[in-house]
């Protein structure tokens, strides 16, 4: 069962970055600008960050079984429309219908986890999840570099139908229901400011890399957005049976986790966007080999992510937490003096340093987090959990683009030097590109401190905690005292 919902599970994050390198030949295909080709990213973020969610709730109403088949068939539904598209319209459509799926599985796919393991075994097996989360983003990019240069784009969708249905098929007799089903109520009035709150920041903070922070509509969208989600948050803590449980917040352990794993997700995704630009246009690379230079440390985070996972059942997260962030933070540094000679093997070592700083830090700290939440509100935790990180992932994204952005615009040479001197111009233009890229990288190396700091917080142990609650059952020890 678990082998199917992995396969599941990578055939859905996978598209969240693989259409990464597919854009110019989209843009071709289609005569569309860059702009509207970027919504196929920025609306499949979107759609995904609002599903997640509402995962909580459909997690309780249906039973496990039922419920990935769904998601599963969503996506391959969406698959299927995006590699037979006569049209962008239906190309953007079936990315749409996509991200419904996705939204739903993944979050489903660590409830499954966190409920079949017990405690004193969810970091092994969150460290296996945390191999398909943390490797089938990083591949996207390579794998559709070389699809493109030797294929069609079509094929990006048309080589992940046949796998995506047979995993529907094997799910039919492999996938057990083993989540309890509780009925919850659904409070529309929630799903609809959940879904135009998380919709409205999303949208806000995956448009600053186009249009700028003080674009009205940017501002706009992101405080609408804010002041939505403050409403969600004071409207759960008044309903008996909420549509998002934000008491999970409640858990000390459970808010670090949450924070120090956004943090993460900030440093990782934002710097796998710039090197591929540092490369291309510093480097002179094509798409498919920058891409292919982050291939090493994606495949050394998911070698690592199962290990990390067995040393956090042994010894807790506390000090795998801090020697991660240690890792992260040395392995950053050094990208703040990158320059035009720096040698492509380096950037590959460095960034292979971060990814196995981030496998001690990802999983542990979210599987403490999960730990020391109550059964009935593992479902809760861990929507809330990869709602945060999905928004702080535009965040850091948006946040690195526009200093990169803001730094090279205003240390570049006036255009008139153009005409007087073309060599000194161009000299000029790439010492103000660096300038941008070594600001960018200072921002990771800011947060991946803060988090080091954080790290000192964390409590030692797996985050195991004994709870009770009306359901639970307690048997008089036997003679032996062994129950």
């Amino acid at each position: 069962m678990i082998l199917v919902l992995l396969i599941g599970a990578f055939c859905t994050i996978l598209n969240q970055t693989i259409l990464s390198t597919a854009f110019p030949a989209l843009m071709d295909a289609f005569n569309i600008s860059t702009a509207t080709v970027q919504w196929l990213t920025t609306g499949f973020l979107m759609v995904n960050g609002i599903m997640i969610p509402v995962s909580a709730y459909l997690t309780g109403r249906f039973n496990t079984k039922s419920l990935f088949i769904i998601a599963m068939s969503i996506f391959e539904i969406g698959t299927i429309m995006a590699w037979l598209t006569p049209s962008f319209s239906i190309l953007l459509a079936g990315r749409l219908i996509q991200a419904i799926g996705v939204g739903i599985n993944m979050p489903l796919m660590q409830n499954i986890m966190l409920t079949v393991y017990p405690p004193e075994k969810r970091g092994a097996a969150m460290g296996v999840n945390g191999l398909v989360i943390g490797l089938a983003p990083a591949i996207g990019p390579t794998l559709s570099g070389w699809v493109i240069d030797n294929y069609s784009w079509r094929w990006l969708f048309g080589m992940i139908v046949p796998i995506a249905a047979l995993v529907i098929i094997a799910s039919i007799f492999l996938v057990k229901n083993v989540i309890p089903n509780t009925r919850p109520s659904l409070d529309w009035p929630s799903v609809i400011i959940s879904t135009l709150g998380f919709g409205s920041m999303l949208y806000g903070f995956s448009s600053v890399g186009n249009k700028g922070w003080t674009n009205p509509i940017v501002l706009s969208t992101i405080i609408i957005g804010a002041v939505l989600v403050v409403f969600l948050v004071l409207r759960q803590n008044k309903l008996d049976n909420p549509f998002l449980e934000f008491k999970v917040f409640e858990s000390k352990e459970f808010s670090l986790a949450t924070i120090l794993s956004s943090i993460v997700m900030m440093a990782m995704v934002g710097v796998e966007f710039v090197i591929p630009l540092y490369l291309q246009i510093i480097h002179g690379m094509s798409a498919f080999h920058s891409g292919l230079t982050l291939l090493f440390g994606a495949l050394f985070m998911g070698f690592m992510s199962p290990i990390t996972g067995n040393l956090f059942d042994r010894h807790g997260a506390k000090r795998l937490a801090f020697t991660g962030m240690f890792i992260l933070s040395i392995g950053t540094i050094p990208f703040a003096f990158i320059n035009r000679d720096t040698p492509t093997i380096y950037i590959i070592f460095l960034y292979a340093v971060r990814m196995f700083g981030i496998s001690m830090v990802m999983m542990p700290v979210t599987t403490a987090g999960m730990n020391s939440l109550p059964a009935n509100l593992i479902s809760h935790g861990t929507a809330v959990n990869n709602t945060i990180r999905q928004v702080a992932t535009s965040v850091g994204t948006a946040i690195m683009i526009s200093v990169l952005t803001n730094v090279t615009n205003s240390n570049k040479p006036a255009h008139s030097l153009l005409v007087q001197a073309p060599l000194q111009y161009k000299a000029k233009m790439f010492d103000a590109t660096l300038m941008g890229y070594h600001a960018a990288f200072w921002f990771a190396i800011v947060f991946s401190l803060l988090g080091l700091i954080l790290t000192l917080f964390v409590t030692s142990g797996n985050g195991i905690h004994v709870r009770l609650d009306s359901n639970d059952i307690i048997e008089p020890a036997d003679e032996g005292g062994k129950k």
